[in-house]
């Protein structure tokens, strides 16, 4: 049987001591792979489609083409990798711009560098990371026991579907592990936004990851 393939990394980052320090720890994991570097965002789209990579480790304050616009094209792009935001950035109005665009994960810089490595893993495995106080504080800052209430109106079904969104499933791959079709999911999902008073499936995925589902 042959041994999985390394997880491929690419390290997005105006700060070349940043990128180093990065690389030199993750050169030492024997499952992933640092496949390159680049320098800004503009850099970083070209790179990722150059290089495909699993996941992408990005800043998101960066000169010219910042973090937010390089993951909305990533996102779009032919081959979309998964892209773990890596940031001294606390604040709410960089946290949700950077989830809405389609990160997978929100991190700080000084994280544990073995906790990072569980992280591109997870990530990688098709799982939301958060720092625990950016889905507390930011993401869903009006809740309240009416709203966490309204789980319970979810029905079996519901739930299932609520748990493969918070491991990145499409709706096509939902619909494939259920034996429904697409249309049913999508109606599935409409539900679940509706009755947790939800926006969009990153914030069901979130959600889910907070309370368990």
């Amino acid at each position: 049987m042959s041994e999985p393939s390394a997880i491929r990394v690419l390290l997005v980052d105006d700060h070349q001591v940043v990128r180093r320090g990065l690389r030199t720890f993750l050169e030492v994991q024997e499952d992933i792979e640092v496949v390159g570097e680049a320098s800004d965002g503009a850099e970083g789209i070209a790179r990722t489609e150059e290089l495909r990579p699993d996941v992408v480790l990005m800043d998101v304050k960066m000169p010219g083409t910042d973090g937010i616009e390089a993951l909305r094209a990533i996102r779009e792009s032919e081959h979309p990798a998964r892209v773990l935001v890596v940031t001294s950035f606390t604040e709410r109005r960089t946290v949700v711009p950077a989830l809405r665009a389609g990160a997978a994960g929100y991190l700080y810089k000084d994280i544990d560098p073995g906790a990072l490595a569980g992280a591109i893993r997870s990530v990688h495995a098709g799982h939301v990371v958060l720092e625990p106080e950016v889905a507390e504080a930011t993401l869903f800052p009006g809740e309240t026991s009416e709203t966490r209430g309204r789980a319970g109106s979810l029905t079996e079904r519901e739930r299932e579907v609520l748990t493969l969104i918070a491991d990145g499933r499409s709706n096509r791959e939902i619909a494939r592990a259920l034996v429904l079709s697409e249309k049913t999911i999508k109606t599935h999902v409409s539900n679940i936004l509706m009755k947790l008073d939800l926006a969009d499936r990153t914030q069901a995925a979130l959600w889910a990851v907070r309370h368990g589902g």
